[in-house]
């Protein structure tokens, strides 16, 4: 097969394992992402395979297929975010924090306010309520209709009045 062919061959394998992780079929999901990553590795199958390896709490090997996009395209945002995630999730607050600040600055990102607002979550965690408040407002103001970023920013704003 030739390259581009590989590439089409694991771009189909990503869209049915993202049909299938969207439908609650989390072991058929990883099969296809894994069929996606051996047929031509990409950050973004890398990612949503570790995001469905989250669904079932196994964290660590969601962060070790996230280090795996990273390895593949370091520019992709989301493992770097889902990275910190994962970390919350873990109780392991402060060291999140580099990553969303590495997903923050990744300069192939669409989804820019999840990180902010990631970091928003570790400053509350902490109570440093500016820092949190302020991560919230970007988060929002990056997102308008990321009501939860807003729902957030009211309750900090809230708290102070």
């Amino acid at each position: 097969m030739s390259e581009d062919d590989l590439r089409q061959s694991a771009a189909d394998l990503f869209r049915q394992a993202y049909e299938q992780q969207m439908a609650g079929e989390f072991q058929r999901a990883i099969d296809l992402y894994t069929s996606s990553i051996e047929a031509f590795p990409t950050a973004e199958a890398y990612t949503f395979r570790g995001w469905t390896y989250s669904f079932s709490g196994e964290y660590d090997r969601a962060i070790a297929d996230c280090l795996e996009a990273i390895r593949v395209d370091p520019d992709f945002g989301n493992p770097y975010n889902d990275i910190g995630a994962y970390l919350i999730e873990q109780e392991k607050w402060e060291e999140a924090v580099p990553w969303f600040e590495k997903a923050i600055a990744a300069k192939r990102y669409e989804a820019r306010a999840y990180p902010h607002f990631n970091l928003g979550r570790v400053y509350e965690h902490s109570r440093e309520w500016e820092k949190a408040k302020a991560c919230y407002g970007k988060a929002y103001a990056l997102d308008t209709r990321y009501v939860a970023a807003l729902t957030a920013w009211r309750r900090l704003q809230a708290m102070f009045n």
